[in-house]
This record gives structure tokens, sequence and C-alpha cells, in this order.
């Protein structure tokens, strides 16, 4: 039988978040007549209620835009987080104790760099949200918060990925159960865990009327009562009760960096990735070298093409780790690693077989969400945003959490992750868009998921431009990740494409997890249609209208 017509009107606009209830809140500001950064900051908003081990107002992020004004322009608003000016990079050097096994963050004797308020670094993501909305924002600052408000003040119900994150032990990676986080605080105790001092489970009910009493008051008076008003006093009147770094000072002269993106060019597409410090070089990077190649002729997720693929995560993830920090303390050399005759070179290795060594991928949060948003006007946003390792901080009466993302940098002194005051860190956030020859997006994506995220990027692009999905595809086939010398692989590719590259030599870890590594969000909007995806292991959801 024929198929039947399709019946549901295509969709103008599309908001796309792995929380359910963030991508509803978006929505309702696009059907409201806001454009997609007000819809964009709506969600996050919403996603620091309903996922507050992930994001929030005390966390950090990076935001990248084409604004379709005047023609047409991209702009990447990096708000990562910076350490405070008390810091030294000596500090935790006689602590050390080993890298995190998993390559996300570093031990310390005491867990002092994760848990408490030692791990506090600078929150960088709200003045991003008001300097962009100051600067391409279309509804009033203040009609943003309605949503979350609503969720914090009503209530939401712990959804799976929520659940998992609560129950969620790292000790064998060298970090703290993530129930010594909820239960730092007797405020994280109330909202979190059970009378029996149990995370709270799929289906409980979670209420945050002092988070709601924030939102209320940052609607009102902006990003500054954070920076400088009355969120900023209890911050800082926490900090110094309990020996913490960050200061009224830190949070006063906080700014994000605002630049055009990289531009990087594959297949006759242009893929737009935020600079260093954050992780789209690392993307780009690998795109050149694998433009080298013929990949569909590989056959997708073969051994030959994870083999080729492998190799080039492998090469970026060793030249990440040499060069790629916080440009302001260090160069980095993005115009050669992103060359022609690098990416040749890089190539020819790949052919001669030579196998990269990667010993570990360094810190990064894998704590993090994202959400990606098309209005009808044309304007795209991509928005990645992270607590990194959130810290169990609740400065009394707020409601919300800060991050932890000191557990970033390195605390061996003389390394480009090394702790200096006033430093941001390397991380993978890498919220891309895609352009095609006449510089109109097609497309844009992006993830929370760590070290993951470049190389979960990296697949879900090449999916799109090479095997001509589309996004809900793309972002659910199955994907693999070579961050150390193990090529780990869902458990969706079949048994004998990991025996065919153990065969040749490569050492090969099949997760148990259908859906593993990083959780890929985006739209497509090739030939005008757009196309959501939801990356299935995070509960998330694509929402179109008009």
């Amino acid at each position: 039988m024929p198929r039947p017509p399709r019946r549901l009107p295509d969709p103008r606009a599309m908001i796309v978040a792995p929380q359910p209830e963030a991508a509803e809140a978006g929505a309702a500001v696009l059907a409201a007549g806001g454009n997609a950064l007000d819809a964009t900051l709506a969600c996050a908003l919403t996603q620091g209620v309903v996922d507050p081990l992930m994001c929030g107002v005390g966390g950090l992020g990076t935001l990248h835009v084409f604004d379709p004004r005047g023609g047409g322009r991209l702009v990447v608003v990096n708000g990562l987080s910076t350490c405070p000016a008390a810091c030294r990079p000596d500090m935790w050097a006689d602590i050390f104790e080993r890298e995190c096994s998993d390559g996300f963050g570093y031990a310390v004797r005491g867990g002092v760099n994760e848990l408490g308020h030692r791990a506090v670094a600078v929150p960088g993501i709200l003045r991003v949200f008001a300097e962009a909305h100051a600067a391409m924002g279309r509804l009033p600052w203040a009609s943003l918060f309605g949503p979350a408000i609503a969720f914090a003040e009503e209530g939401w119900i712990v959804r799976p990925h929520v659940a998992e994150q609560f129950a969620k032990d790292e000790r064998a990676y060298g970090r703290l159960p993530y129930a010594a986080k909820l239960a730092f605080s007797a405020e994280g105790r109330a909202l979190y865990l059970r009378p029996d001092g149990t995370p709270k489970r799929i289906g409980d009910p979670v209420r945050n009327p002092d988070l709601a009493e924030t939102l209320r008051l940052l609607a009102r008076e902006g990003a500054e009562a954070f920076y400088a008003g009355a969120l900023a006093r209890r911050i800082v009147e926490d900090m110094a009760r309990n020996g913490g770094l960050l200061t009224r000072d830190d949070l006063a002269a906080f700014r994000p960096r605002t630049s055009p993106p990289l531009r990087v060019p594959y297949r006759g597409f242009t893929v737009a990735l935020p600079e260093p410090p954050a992780g789209g070089v690392v993307v780009g990077e690998m795109l050149r070298i694998l433009e080298r190649f013929d990949l569909v002729s590989l056959g997708h997720n073969s051994p030959d093409y994870i083999r080729v693929v492998a190799e080039a995560m492998r090469i970026a993830g060793l030249d990440k780790e040499r060069h790629v920090g916080d440009p302001a303390f260090r160069p980095v050399p993005v115009e050669w690693l992103l060359s022609d005759a690098y990416a040749d070179a890089c190539a020819a290795r790949i052919r001669r077989g030579e196998r990269a060594s990667l010993p570990r991928v360094g810190a990064d949060g894998r704590d993090t969400t994202h959400v990606s948003c098309v209005d009808a006007d044309g304007m795209v946003v991509s928005l990645t945003h992270t607590l990194g390792t959130p810290s169990g901080v609740i400065p009394p009466g707020t409601g919300f959490m800060l991050n932890g993302a000191m557990n970033w940098y390195d605390p061996r002194p003389g390394r480009a992750g090394s702790i200096a005051p006033g430093k941001r860190r390397y991380s993978a956030m890498s919220p891309a868009i895609v352009l095609d020859a006449e510089e109109r997006p097609v497309a844009t994506l992006g993830a929370p998921g760590g070290a993951w995220i470049t190389v979960a990027v990296l697949q879900v692009l090449l999916n799109l431009l090479d095997w001509g999905m589309g996004m809900q595809e793309a972002v659910a086939a199955p994907r693999f990740s070579a961050t150390s010398d193990v090529i780990d692989i869902s458990n969706r590719i079949p048994r004998a494409v990991q025996k065919a590259l153990e065969a040749e030599g490569y050492a090969v870890r099949r997760s148990p997890l259908s859906f593993a590594f990083a959780g890929v969000h985006g739209i497509a909007m090739f030939d005008g249609r757009l196309e959501g995806g939801a990356d299935p292991q995070r509960d998330g959801l694509a929402m179109g209208v008009g």
C-alpha cells in the first residue's frame, strides 16, 4: 500500500532540547512572537530548573548565533568560567592524586576541587544571556523567565536521565558520587533527597520556591543582580563563611568574550564553530583531515571507516592536549591546525597506517546540556551550557547550585590547562552552525557530553554532509569514540565490526548503552524544511511552531 500523505503542516520555527519541559518553554516563547534567541534563553532558564545538575544560573557556556539582519552575521558569545583571582598555580599541587581515569577532571585529596566552596569558578552564563539579549533579543527580558518560574514554583517530576544523574557514583573514575553533591547543603538535601537520604527517583516531584524567587529577582533587576547586586551579596557572603575562592570583585569583573566563529570548509559547506578555548578547533581539525578521504566508499561504521575516523579523532585529541587552552595565556596555532598543509600531512599518516597514541583526553565536565533553535525569520541559535562538575554549593535561600568548574583545571603547574587567576579552561563545547555555498544556514547542532562532545558532533556532521541523513537519523545513528588509546563503540555497532578492528590490533571497548557518547541535539534546514533531532539517550524533544 502507498504511504499515507503527510498531514502535519511544516513548522516555520523549531526548538530542540534534552528536556521536554524546556523545549516546551522555548516553543511557547516562539509562539508568543519571540525570536530564536528569546526562545533559547527561556529554554535555558527552564533547563536550570528541571536539570539542576546539568546547568543553571551558576554555570557557564557558549552561545552561537546566526542573525539574519543586515545580510546575516555569525557571532559567538563565550561565557566559559575563569579562575577566581585568589587562585594560584600550585595551590593544590601538594594534594594532587591523579588524573581521573576516564579523562573528566583531576582527583585531589579531599575532593576540594569538585565539592564545596573552593570548587566554584566564576559563573559566566547569565552575562552571556544578558549581553546577547540586549543585542539581539526581541521580547522583554522579564518575559523570558515565566516558564522557568512556573516550573520552580509549581514543581516538576524527576525524569529518567535526571534520576540517572542523581544516582551516579563516579568513585571508580576518581570523582565523588553525586549523592554527596546533592547532600552537601541543607537546601540540596531538602530539594533532591528522599526522607531516607537517598536521591529522588523517577516520578518523584521537585518544588523549588527559593529558585522561583531568585528568577523573579533576575527578571526584575537583570543579570547585574547576580554580578553586583543582591544575589552577588548572598553568594559572596556564603563563600566568605566557608573558605571559598570566589569574591565580589571576581563576579563584578567577569565579561563574556564576543567574536566571529571559526569557519571550516567541508564538502562545499562551511561549518562555523566557536574558537578556543571552546572545542570548535578540535571538530574543525577532524573535518579538515577527513575531507581528504572518500568516507562513503568505506561504508558507514565499517571497520575501515571507524579506523580512519578514529585516527583523525586521536590526532586532533593529541593536538588539543598540546596546543589548545586559553589564548590569553598561551597562543593557540589555530591557522596551522586547520591548514591544508597540516590536514594533508595528517591524512598521509593515516594512509600509511600510522597510529596515534592518545593515553587520555584532558578534563572536561559531562554535566552539560544544549539547545538548538530556528525561528521563522531565519535566526539560528546554538547554545551549550553547564555546571562543569556540580559543586553541591547552593547559596542559602537562592535555590540554585553553583558550578564546580575548578575540577577542570590541572592542579600541576606549568601545563596548558593549569590553574591561573582569570584563566579560562578548555571546554569541548562546540555549538555549530552549517552554511551552504550561498551562506545560508542549513543545520545547527551541539551536544552535552564532556570530552565526547567533539567526536559526537563530528559524527553527526558526517552523517548529515557525507551520508545525507536527516537530523533525527543522524543523531540516533550508532556512534563510537577514540578519546584514548581504546576505541569505544556503542552496543548497536555489530560484533563483526568489533572483531575486525581487534584483528587489526585495535583495543575496542563495547559500551552497554544503545545510545552512547554525548547527546547531540540539532535542527536541519535543507530545502527550507525544518527537521529536529533529539538524541534518544537524554529524554529530549524537538518542537515545531507555526
